[in-house]
């Protein structure tokens, strides 16, 4: 059974896909971009730049499809973006609603 592990490992690192090709530690270092996202919805949304979460969004659109369509087929670089467009999704949402309830706030007295 401890065989079947190191087999298993052993034909994973040395894969198109394994970790001595740009397969896989391009999107390890995408899941920054994730990261950084998420830390972002805890930011007052004054200090949250619309171009950039936008630029990120379309970025990674674009290359989630450059995942799917690449041969071997990068599923982790898919995921990345995957989650990326979401945190992105999410700021831009947020950025919308604060536009639109822009001085609707009730004034002090």
């Amino acid at each position: 059974f401890e065989l079947n592990k190191m087999n298993y490992v052993l034909q994973f690192i040395n894969s198109p896909v394994g970790p001595k090709t740009t397969h896989f530690w391009g999107p390890v270092a995408n899941w920054g971009f994730v990261g950084a996202g998420i830390l972002d919805a805890n930011k007052p949304i004054e200090k949250v730049s619309p171009n950039m979460t936008c630029v990120l969004f379309v970025y990674s659109t674009m290359f989630m499809r450059f995942a799917w369509r690449v041969q071997p087929r990068n599923l982790l670089l898919f995921s990345c973006h995957f989650s990326n467009c979401w945190a992105q999704a999410y700021m831009m949402q947020r950025l919308l609603r604060h536009r639109l309830n822009e001085g609707k706030a009730p004034k002090a007295v």
